[in-house]
């Protein structure tokens, strides 16, 4: 069966940190194309090391073409090669994604074991999840990434046994015990990748259960989303205490978090933290998180958090909306929130920003500067998916002015006779519910 890339370092007799070499290539000539390129090798890099990697070299450089065999050339690879022999490396990750075949044939030339972009997020991911739904979910996405890499693992039975072809890494293979084992293995694997759907099919079924009774009790809900480290939990700490996991590294919050909280205008609501999301963020994490991300779907606001300061905040933002579309939530009302102003450098940097987003509030979460804004541009945000009523209410039902009273914003309250009145202002499915009780006076 195939291994964990934390199981394949050990393997590999790793007591330290594997050396590592990241490896990325662009096509574009001009000079933004190589400042892109390498501002997404230092994102590899803080993913390698948030993962425990020891990372020795970075290398970045221009290609025509992407071979279909190597994926780089065969110079940049025989560069590549030297210079992983001379600083002793044993890990070796490309930024982008290669194809099982390509891996086959980087690692007989490198003679070292080689990784992509998607396998190290999935072990990021794999160390970093706390509950049952988020490790179900990565393992599934781990097994489905395993499965057309198979061929790979069972190159030494296909030499000691295979006829008739060439052998090694990319050879040809023929039928014998090595095709037999791939064969047991794939029953193997769908076994697997049965069992974990039933297991998370079981999970989610819990949690669909327990966002129904959120929504019959007609609490507003906010979730916050945005780039993976941007500042998601530290906001939702300094909102509500909540005590949120916060680290410096990509992918601290891998669990959804949600907590009530009351804003100014005494409105209840729930604030829910979600995983954050990454450029070129894996397919298959994106179909496997899909439930979980479902929280954010499903919410009635987005707060989409940026983090001001980083020099990539743009195409952060851009990355946050091409998965939003994935899941297709990019319609939802949104909040902005330009985290980390205080820290900012580049005032060009916030000012197309607010270009883009004219609604867009500048706070720093940590230092608790701008919540004030944020919560008056929540209130506000709130009140346009809502409906302003009239509601004259039986003293004898009063479970209907309280349910009122919980779920939206009383504007006036009197008593007309043995009747409840109430100016508020109410979520439309609820308004709809409470619409024998409207009254014009």
């Amino acid at each position: 069966m195939s291994s964990s890339l934390s199981e394949k370092i050990k393997q590999g007799g790793q007591q330290e940190p594997a050396r590592t070499l990241l490896i990325s290539a662009y096509k574009g000539s001009g000079a933004n194309d190589k400042d892109l390129c390498r501002e997404h090798l230092d994102e590899l890099e803080l993913l390698a090391k948030t993962f425990g990697l020891n990372v020795v070299d970075k290398l970045s450089f221009l290609i025509r073409r992407h071979d279909a065999a190597i994926y780089i050339t065969q110079g940049k690879l025989e560069e590549c090669v030297a210079l992983a022999k001379e600083h002793a490396i044993e890990l070796v990750v490309f930024d982008d994604e290669i194809t099982p075949a390509q891996q086959r044939n980087l690692e007989a030339a490198f003679g070292l074991s080689v990784i992509d972009r998607t396998e190290l997020i999935l072990g990021v991911f794999a160390q970093r999840a706390q509950t049952k739904e988020a490790r179900l979910q990565i393992e599934l996405a781990q097994v489905k990434y395993q499965a057309p890499r198979l061929k790979r693992l069972w190159t030494h039975l296909s030499r000691q046994h295979g006829s008739g072809g060439s052998s090694g890494a990319g050879g040809s293979y023929t039928k014998g015990e090595g095709e037999k084992q791939i064969e047991i293995d794939r029953r193997i694997l769908k076994r697997q990748l049965d069992q974990l759907q039933k297991e998370i099919d079981a999970v989610s079924d819990n949690r669909v259960t327990q966002r129904s009774s959120r929504q019959r009790a007609e609490i507003p809900i906010f979730a916050f989303i945005g780039y993976t480290n941007v500042g998601k939990s530290t906001l939702l700490n300094a909102l509500t205490g909540a005590g949120a996991f916060v680290e410096d590294k990509l992918f601290a919050t891998l669990d959804t978090t949600t907590r009530k909280f009351t804003l100014p205008n005494n409105q209840e609501i729930l604030l829910i933290d979600t995983v954050g999301f990454i450029r070129k963020l894996p397919h298959l994490l994106v179909a496997a998180f899909k439930g979980t991300l479902e929280e954010a779907i499903q919410a009635d606001i987005l707060l989409h958090v940026v983090d001001v300061s980083h020099p990539m905040a743009e195409e952060q933002a851009r990355t946050t909306f091409e998965v939003l579309k994935e899941l297709d939530a990019e319609e939802k009302p949104i909040i902005t929130v330009l985290n980390k102003s205080d820290a900012c450098t580049d005032p060009e940097r916030v000012k197309r920003l607010k270009v883009r987003f004219p609604d867009a509030v500048e706070i720093s979460a940590l230092n608790r500067q701008g919540l004030d804004q944020l919560l008056a541009q929540m209130i506000e945000e709130l009140s346009r998916q809502r409906r302003s009523v009239k509601l004259r209410i039986p003293q004898a039902e009063y479970g209907a002015v309280s349910e009122a009273m919980r779920s939206g914003h009383v504007k006036a309250q009197e008593y007309v006779d043995n009747d409840v009145v109430l100016d508020v202002e109410l979520p439309a499915a609820l308004a709809e519910k409470m619409k024998r009780y409207l009254w014009e006076p």
